[in-house]
């Protein structure tokens, strides 16, 4: 058991508990001793608590394990700053309960909580422990996924438990029993597992992760990337379709003003041979009467 040591010799004299952090075995306090500790000595305790952990407590996997986790929380961040829901999600994050050996799982999500950027989770500090963590099991230890995690993650009571299985292809869920330590088994529901905790149904699709928001699936950053690149098509498309319309009508009324104009200036013209046509009537009429005059006093001699 890890029992409280004095932080060094110049806080020996004050009267609140001290709290030393093995390298060995780095630990936050017991919450009774963190509760006496002073701001300044939090303060202390924290930034000894290491951010990073050994290569042992989190091997590296590989694209199997690095490309599922980096979309679930790429997809989950991205979704629940959508709907505006206050909620905390990292991965690989060092997390400290009371007196406990530190964790990391894969990914794991805190409700009612600011969404700042954090280098370690300290439940103390923060005032809770985490709501949900999802694991994904690639390769090593099945023991650490499938029986260490679900009876030390129930005993810690963290509300729900995940875990993405690519080996067996499979998705296993746990929960709480109401007022219990212990999990339960989340049974399926037309092959989904509900999380209360995000309010989103769990599902494998092609082998991969896939949460659904009631019917709708809520898109992986791929998926949105691709999906915004077709509006950006559509929309471009859709342009193209209109300026192309609009230029052809131009061109129609253009055509149509052309030959209005044509039509104008016939009509003009028949309108200057009709004048020309009338006045030269008007001559050979003045002509007529100019010889009938004259026939009439030829008549008269």
């Amino acid at each position: 058991m890890h029992t409280p040591r004095p932080f060094d010799a110049t806080v020996e004299t004050m009267s609140h508990p001290r709290w030393t952090v093995d390298p060995n075995d780095p630990r936050a306090p017991t919450q009774e001793i963190w509760d006496g500790l002073t701001t300044e000595e939090r303060a202390q305790v924290v930034a000894a608590l290491p951010a990073e952990v050994p290569l042992e407590l989190h091997p590296p996997e590989g694209d199997e394990h690095r490309v599922p986790k980096e979309r679930t929380r790429n997809a989950l961040d991205e979704f629940f700053r959508t709907i505006g829901r206050r909620i905390y999600v990292s991965s690989e994050l060092a997390t400290y309960y009371p007196n406990e050996s530190r964790f990391c799982p894969d990914i794991l999500a805190v409700l009612d909580v600011d969404s700042h950027e954090r280098s370690r989770w300290v439940t103390s500090q923060e005032g809770k422990g985490l709501d949900l963590v999802i694991e994904i099991h690639v390769g090593g230890s099945a023991t650490k996924d499938f029986e260490t995690n679900v009876l030390r993650y129930a005993r810690l009571e963290i509300p729900e438990y995940f875990i993405f299985d690519r080996v067996g292809v499979r998705i296993l869920g746990y929960r709480l029993k109401p007022k219990s330590s212990t999990y339960e088994r989340i049974v399926p529901q037309g092959g989904r597992l509900t999380s209360n905790v995000l309010g989103l149904d769990l599902t494998l699709e092609g082998g991969m992760l896939r949460f659904y928001y009631g019917t709708a699936p809520v898109l992986f950053l791929d998926e949105l990337v691709t999906k915004l690149n077709g509006m950006v098509t559509d929309l471009v498309e859709a342009r193209d379709r209109a300026l192309q319309r609009a230029e052809e009508q131009a061109q129609r009324a253009e055509e149509q003003a052309r030959r209005a104009q044509e039509q104008a200036q016939r009509a003009e013209e028949q309108v200057r041979r009709a004048q020309e046509q009338a006045q030269r009537a008007e001559e050979q009429a003045r002509e007529i009467e100019s010889l009938r005059a004259q026939l009439e006093q030829l008549r008269a001699r």
